[in-house]
């Protein structure tokens, strides 16, 4: 009787099977890898892209409410509240300095921080950095609880450097004119209980820029100021043009813009830059017709 070896009978794989399927696996590996980190990538592009253009129209939103506003006031009319039936608050316009004026609309170009502080320019570029425009936006409100019935609000959108100078960002701050009603005259504060004073409102910002219009649609430059003759257009603004730039948080490309082809952010007036790091700049461009100024 002759004895089968067992041996023969197992099933089994080589070395060189085994080799085989490793690399084979490697290969796979690595395509699933690449594959995820090229999704991964244009995921986050997507994500920087959509940051961008969501904080862009919130503010927009903001800044068009505020100059429609800009100018209004309030008539309360006949009434039993022994109220007066309209605004009986100090205007004061004329050659009055800016900080102190309560003209409609005021733009002050290429200005950065607020008034107590100096400006301060983050020179990244070959060119002269021109940011950042700011504008006082002036209108009337009326609560007839309140002891002093009719309001009158100052907002400001202003711009300062942040994150250690590489980038700017966007501030507001809104003041109330307070005038009892036994004085003709009042100041502005930032004490009352919807006011407040350096609101940041969104970071990485790479400009803000305001040009105004009159009323044949020509632009006013430079845009006309309380405390210079060109006060006489104060009241002649029909439109604002505005334009917020805004930089990813990380880097957008994978590699840097050469000097002979850099990255441009197209200006509204005399402001397109050059850029050649890897960030993504996009604008948000809009026009804002004023609805309350008159002469």
């Amino acid at each position: 009787m002759i004895k089968k070896n067992k041996l023969k009978d197992i099933a089994g794989i080589t070395l060189i099977e085994i080799m085989i399927g490793v690399v084979i696996s490697a290969i796979m590996m690595g395509a699933m890898y690449t594959t995820y980190s090229i999704v991964n990538s244009s995921y986050t592009q997507v994500t920087d892209r959509a940051k961008i253009s969501r904080s862009g129209r919130d503010i927009i939103a903001m800044l068009i409410r505020d100059i429609r506003l800009a100018g209004f006031k309030y008539h309360y009319g006949v009434n039993t509240d022994d109220i007066s039936k309209q605004d009986n608050l100090e205007y004061i316009s004329g050659s009055s300095d800016i900080e102190t004026s309560h003209d409609p609309i005021i733009v002050i170009k290429d200005e950065l921080g607020d008034a107590a502080e100096s400006d301060t320019a983050i020179s990244k570029n070959d060119e002269a950095d021109l940011c950042c425009d700011k504008i006082h936006i002036v209108y009337g409100d009326f609560n007839q609880n309140d002891a002093q019935p009719y309001k009158r609000y100052r907002v400001t959108y202003y711009a300062k450097p942040s994150g250690d100078n590489e980038y700017y960002a966007v501030y507001k701050s809104k003041q109330s004119w307070i005038q009892s009603s036994e004085s003709v005259t009042g100041n502005w504060s930032s004490s009352c209980a919807e006011c407040f004073s350096g609101e940041l409102i969104r970071d990485h910002l790479v400009d803000m820029e305001f040009i105004v219009f009159d009323e044949r649609g020509r632009a006013i430059n430079p845009p006309p100021r309380p405390d210079t003759s060109s006060r006489v257009d104060l009241y002649n603004i029909k439109a604002v043009d505005i334009r917020l730039t805004f930089r990813s948080k990380n880097e957008f490309y994978r590699f840097k813009a050469k000097d002979d082809n850099p990255r441009f952010v197209k200006g509204l007036g005399e402001r397109t830059r050059k850029f050649l790091d890897r960030y993504l700049r996009d604008s948000v461009v809009v026009t804002v017709n004023t609805r309350n100024i008159g002469s």
